[in-house]
């Protein structure tokens, strides 16, 4: 099942939405990459000191069974198998002057997340 959804579409029970600073920033990433047909690509993998942690990378391929969002242009897509972990989540970019930029991830599926930020369960 495919399921597009705007930013007002979006439910709790499925997908994940970009802020429209972090729609900018992977807009910027997708055009340096030149490939317009990219996506960014949110998954769960096993691991890290919580248990799961977070996979992001752009991916051009898209299967029928993907959860699929667009915010501002850019899509962000989500296998089925994380979906349960990531749905109604939010990937913002936050640029963070000396303390560094970069996105952080707002789910609110996490029980407990590990100090370093990198794995939840």
């Amino acid at each position: 099942r495919r399921t597009m959804m705007t930013n007002d579409e979006t439910t709790a029970l499925e997908g994940v939405t970009l802020t429209s600073s972090a729609a900018a920033k992977v807009g910027e990433l997708i055009e340096a990459e030149g490939d317009s047909s990219l996506s960014l690509r949110l998954a769960v993998r096993p691991g890290g000191c919580s248990g799961f942690s977070y996979d992001m990378y752009f991916d051009s391929a898209v299967d029928a069974s993907d959860i699929v969002n667009e915010t501002d242009g850019v899509r962000v897509v989500v296998d089925p198998e994380s979906a349960a972990m990531v749905a109604g989540a939010t990937i913002d970019f936050r640029d963070g002057g000396l303390q560094g930029a970069g996105f952080a991830i707002n789910n609110p599926n996490e029980q407990r997340s590990c100090g370093c930020g990198q794995s939840f369960c």
